[in-house]
């Protein structure tokens, strides 16, 4: 079902607010122009559990695989601000589609201006040019880069070291293990593993990860398992496993030891899908109108003049503008050594997104009333992809609220020995 929409307030309120211009308004323009489309097609990728590949197809057209490689490298040099707007329109118009295209962007967006901002040496420096550029010419050329993060462990809430291992070897390493929820698995050129380096008579350390590009024509990588989850099915987030796959030094994202550094100096890093979910809160938000308006195709009985669905849709709209709202602030706020508020606010922003975005899908159905749950038809949908988002490392909701508690709490360092 595609959607009349002219002009999106939201996205020109929202650049005004971060002081962007008139290039970030054309790339969310091109998002609209290809919106439509991706809104149709949702529907058999949700009912199929089927990659958006036709999508793809149509933002590697339209230059996006490359939109945040650097312009000096032949990109588009759209930075975190821009990337997150265009991030929460892509979700307004297909959640899978953008919750995947986070995945592919985080392998440029990461290893740019947040690496140079680090404290490297000169000769990590010198490398991490040579290596970037090789994954950058890629995707400008159209390739397309998954990130594996998670596995069956704590290692993906930054708690415990990978269990993957990259041992170094002549000319390169050696990767040994698994990586579940592996999203684009079958359908990415490279896949950006995180990994632990495998040091002789060394406890493995959260210092040693490695992130890496793992080509997925390379020998010993395989994809298991069946995927039929709750909701962002068109995801296709299957289960890898890296058995003797050799890498060669090139395929190296960040330097060695680089990652966790950017992990603890630059945690907006993990905030972007929020994006997502903001735009899929949007959603569901403007469907409602449309439905209560009898503006659907085939459905023309307003509802709207009823007390109790104008108190609802309000209600939605109070959530809606403080999930934008402190959204907002904490992209702005995106930096190299946040202050420790400004840490918090971004556990905030993460939790109330992921967590308002399901209330805003949930007061939507009930108000919408008995069609709207219909599968011709996307608010269940929506409801079903929002439950997904609190559920996501490495900041799911119950990690957000751990770490706000105890930061405010606690000082840095302080305990009650």
């Amino acid at each position: 079902m595609s959607r009349n929409l002219d002009a999106a307030p939201s996205s020109l309120a929202a650049v005004r607010a971060l002081g962007l211009g008139e290039e970030t308004l054309r790339l969310l323009a091109q998002i609209d122009e290809m919106g439509p489309a991706f809104a149709e097609r949702a529907f058999r990728y949700d009912a199929d559990a089927s990659f958006p590949f036709e999508n793809y197809d149509d933002l590697r057209a339209a230059g996006f695989l490359k939109l945040c490689v650097p312009k000096r490298h032949g990109g588009l040099g759209a930075d975190y601000r821009s990337y997150m707007l265009v991030s929460q329109r892509l979700g307004f118009w297909c959640g899978t589609t953008a919750n995947t295209f986070n995945m592919h962007v985080a392998n440029s967006l990461w290893t740019a201006d947040l690496v140079d901002g680090l404290d490297l040496s000169r000769k990590q420096r010198d490398e991490h040019e040579a290596h970037r550029a090789l994954h950058y010419r890629r995707m400008v050329a159209g390739a397309l880069y998954a990130q594996p993060f998670s596995e069956a462990s704590s290692a993906a809430a930054g708690v415990s070291p990978f269990g993957t291992t990259a041992k170094p070897v002549d000319g390169g390493f050696v990767l040994e293990g698994r990586k579940i929820f592996a999203s684009l698995s079958g359908a990415a050129d490279y896949y950006g593993v995180l990994c632990t380096e495998a040091k002789s008579r060394k406890k493995a350390s959260r210092r040693d990860t490695m992130f890496v590009a793992v080509p997925a024509t390379a020998e010993g990588l395989t994809i298991v398992g069946d995927w039929d989850p709750l909701g962002m099915r068109g995801t296709v987030s299957r289960t890898l496993v890296l058995k003797n796959v050799f890498v060669p030094e090139d395929g190296q994202l960040m330097p060695r030891g680089i990652y966790i550094q950017a992990a603890m100096r630059w945690p907006h890093m993990f905030m972007t899908l929020a994006a997502t979910y903001l735009g899929v809160m949007q959603a569901a938000y403007e469907f409602t109108l449309q439905y209560l308006r009898g503006e659907i195709p085939g459905m023309p009985v307003k509802r709207r003049m009823y007390p109790t669905k104008q108190i609802a849709v309000a209600e939605m709209l109070v959530k809606l503008e403080l999930a934008w709202a402190i959204f907002l602030r904490a992209v702005a706020e995106a930096k190299l050594d946040p202050s420790e508020d400004e840490r918090a606010r971004a556990l905030a922003c993460q939790f109330t997104v992921m967590e308002h975005c399901n209330e805003v899908c949930r007061l939507a159905i009930r108000t919408c009333g008995g069609q709207s749950m219909l599968k011709s038809l996307p608010l269940e949908r929506y409801y079903r992809d929002s439950r997904c988002g609190s559920l996501m490392l490495p900041w799911t909701a119950e990690i957000c609220m751990d770490r706000l508690g105890r930061g405010a709490l606690y000082r840095p360092g302080e305990t009650d020995a």
